[in-house]
């Protein structure tokens, strides 16, 4: 039965050979390689080419072996889907910062939970402070959200082009902003 090994880094300025070679290190002799490259951790597993690519070309009983975790899904949602569908064709998926721990075994599967659990906990308090900073934000009197591309001022001198009779193409070529901009300035 052949192995295969999957890395995964955000940027196209990033590279996986350390996650490679720290699978060979641990005694894994890779058969297969494959991997992401410039692909966020945010993407789903199961959306990323390379790893789509990897769950075709592996067979039931195989084995998967990757660094880290978070390499293989976005979210404990998303390794829990990927780890359940590749116990469930009797492939072995290995994390070496486990300890090399086989999440499909019974007890990879209880570490996954914990792991899982404390994940989802981690991420509703990045949420809960998230909320508390915005909230604190907006009553300091912050204004969130995007910057404007125009001023006070350049919304009078867009009024008053259009009011003299200047198209809202010509205006938005003038300012360097999308038509719509310019709809929703002389509308306000």
């Amino acid at each position: 039965m052949a192995t295969f090994g999957y890395g995964r880094v955000s940027t196209d300025q990033q590279h996986t050979e350390n996650q490679r070679i720290e699978i060979e290190q641990a005694g894994h002799q890779v058969d297969y390689w494959f991997e992401d490259r410039g692909v966020s951790g945010k993407v789903p597993a199961a959306q990323r080419p390379q790893f789509a690519a990897m769950l075709d070309k592996i067979r039931d009983g195989e084995t998967l072996v990757v660094a880290k975790l978070d390499r293989l899904g976005r979210d404990a949602i998303d390794i829990m889907q990927v780890v359940r569908g590749l116990a469930d064709r009797s492939i072995k998926t290995v994390v070496l910062a486990l300890s090399g721990q086989d999440l499909t075994a019974p007890a990879g599967k209880l570490m996954l939970a914990m792991l899982s659990a404390v994940a989802e906990m981690e991420r509703d308090l990045l949420v809960e402070r998230t909320q508390a900073g915005l909230a604190r934000a907006k009553a300091e009197g912050k204004r969130l959200g995007r910057p404007r591309k125009t001023s006070p001022q350049q919304h009078q001198e867009i009024r008053a082009a259009l009011a003299a009779g200047a198209t809202v193409a010509a205006t938005a070529r003038q300012y360097a902003v999308s038509r719509a901009t310019i709809i929703a300035i002389r509308e306000s």
